[in-house]
Parts: structure tokens; sequence; C-alpha cells
């Protein structure tokens, strides 16, 4: 008879950051949230009854969203600039390079519902650019936490922070993967398991998929390694370097295009300081169709079982050793 396993819990990862986000408002008045007529869909609903005062809803107008953050971050106050990642970063990113980057604005743009979250709204809705839209920017750290954990960390070290980042967030469901009370550092992955077979890199939604490749090939007898890479800038070169020394093959993953994003910003790191075989995994260069985030993710050969497949197939390109 076989054992009965509960599946995991899944976290929602818009509730850790609100859960932080009311926490900052209560110990420090400078805290103001910004949103695009997107209270309900940021989960800003317990912000705006607290302080009402201090939630200013600019409309369906992403390019005034920005704007209004800058201002209000050059008046000394604390803005966190909600609004979903596709128009958050699509529709302002003008106003993200001059107001917010080139003038360093202390500003924390939240991209709430990124990758293909809003699955059934389809390609307009699908955020799978802006890995590439703002990871070219100078002064603008780019975060995808991997759990509620790590995005409840990664919240607390932008409100400390005196600068501008941007933290992609999911409303997929996430199960947790990082220990309580995990401490994010800006650069720095986390080896979530280790291998000397092959590297598996994600962040998002995507990690805990690699961890269950991983999984499937162990029991296969391969080890691999699983980094999660949720600063995609500034890059971890140095944990990128030693996978690739240490294991001989990187394979990344990402809710994302395969042009631009993590596999991109790994790839740049790879091929000059240690070339080893690689494989980027993600929306294979088109916009994506409608359907769920877990059913795009499965099609585009994102599943565990699939990522394992192409984790073999990566490995027997791998140069003999002396």
């Amino acid at each position: 008879m076989n054992a009965v396993t509960n599946p995991p819990k899944l976290h929602d990862c818009r509730d850790a950051f609100v859960a932080v986000l009311e926490r900052l408002g209560a110990e420090n008045p400078k805290v103001v949230a910004v949103c695009n007529d997107s209270v309900g869909s940021s989960k800003l609903g317990g912000f705006k009854s607290k302080w009402p005062e201090r939630l200013v809803n600019v409309g369906i107008a992403e390019q005034n969203l920005v704007g209004v953050g800058a201002g209000l971050a050059n008046g000394g106050l604390l803005p966190f600039v909600c609004g979903a990642s596709c128009f958050l970063t699509g529709r302002s990113l003008e106003q993200i390079k001059a107001d917010i980057a080139y003038s360093n604005a202390n500003v924390k743009l939240i991209g709430i519902s990124s990758g293909m979250a809003y699955g059934e709204l389809g390609p307009t809705h699908h955020s799978i650019e802006d890995f590439a839209w703002t990871r070219v920017l100078p002064n603008l750290p780019v975060i995808a936490p991997c759990d509620s954990i790590e995005t409840a960390a990664a919240v607390e070290w932008a409100a400390s922070h005196d600068g501008p980042a941007f933290l992609r967030l999911s409303r997929v469901g996430v199960p947790d993967l990082l220990p309580a009370g995990h401490k994010f550092v800006l650069g720095k992955a986390n080896v979530l398991r280790d291998g000397d077979a092959v590297t598996l890199i994600a962040n998002g939604t995507l990690t805990h998929r690699m961890v269950k490749a991983a999984e499937l090939l162990a029991a296969e007898g391969i080890q691999a390694r699983v980094l999660n890479m949720a600063t995609v800038r500034p890059i971890d070169a140095e944990a990128i370097v030693a996978a690739a020394r240490d294991t001989g093959a990187i394979l990344t993953a990402e809710e994302h295009s395969v042009y631009g994003g993590l596999g991109s910003a790994v790839a740049e790191v790879v091929v000059a300081e240690a070339p080893v075989p690689m494989k980027i995994l993600g929306v294979p260069g088109i916009f994506a169709p409608t359907g769920s985030a877990e059913f795009l993710l499965d099609e585009f050969g994102m599943s565990p079982a699939a990522v394992a497949e192409a984790a073999k197939a990566l490995i027997a390109r791998k140069p003999a050793r002396a």
C-alpha cells in the first residue's frame, strides 16, 4: 500500500509582500503606496484601510504611476509603486529609465502578477520581457524571489536600500523552499541542493520546479546542483563560475523569454569566465498564447520531468574529462 503524502502548501507571494509592507507602514510614516487602479490585484486593501491618506491611486496611467512615485521619493517619502508587471515595465519604461534609474530615486517598483500569471488574459497581459527591459538599466537591482519567505526578506531589504529596486512577484502559488528567517543578500544565489553532474539555475516560480527536477535526476543516480538566482542584476558571477567549474554544464529556466532574461545573464558570465555546455529554457521567442501559467510552463518544456530530460541531454554534451 502506498503511503499518503500531503502536497506542500502553496503561497501567493503578494501576501508576503503586503504583510511586510503593512508592518513597515506601521513603523515608518514615510512609507507610502502608489498603484494604477490595482488596489485589489496588488492586495493593498489592508494598507488602504489603515492609512488611506498614504495610498495614491493614479488610475490606469502607468507613466504617471512611476512619475508620481519618483516625486514622492524626491519629497522624502518611501514609495512602493505597485502594478501588473507587464504594464509597470512596458508602458512606463522611459519613466523607469529617466525618473527612477538615472535619477537614482529611492523608489521600490513592485511588479505584480509577472511572467504568465495572468494566463487566461493572454499575450497582452503576459510579462515575459520585463527582465530584459529592466536589467540593462544602471542603478536598478532586479529581483525575482522564489517563495514567500524570500519575498518578505527581499521587501525588507528593498526598504532599507537607499536607491531604486525592481521586485518581480507572481500570483501563482509556490511552496516555501528557504528556511524561516532567511536574510536576502543582493547578488547572492542560494544553493538549494548540491551536486556535481549539472547545475540547474532558476528564480521565481521556476525554482521549485528545478528542485523537483533534481529529485527526479537523483532517482536515476544523477546529482544536480540547484541554484536559486533571485537577483538577475547584479548577477552572482562567483556562484555561476563555481557551478560551471564544479559541474561542467548549466541549465537555466525562467518564466520569461529565452532572450534577454536570467538565462542570458548567466550565459554572459559563462561565455566570458568559464565556458561549458549550457541550455536556456523559457518562452521560445514568441508571444505566449492564452492559458494558465502552469499549463504554459509545461507546454514550453519546463515541467520537472521535461527539465530532467533536458538536463540529461545537456550532460551528454559535456566533454570527456581527461
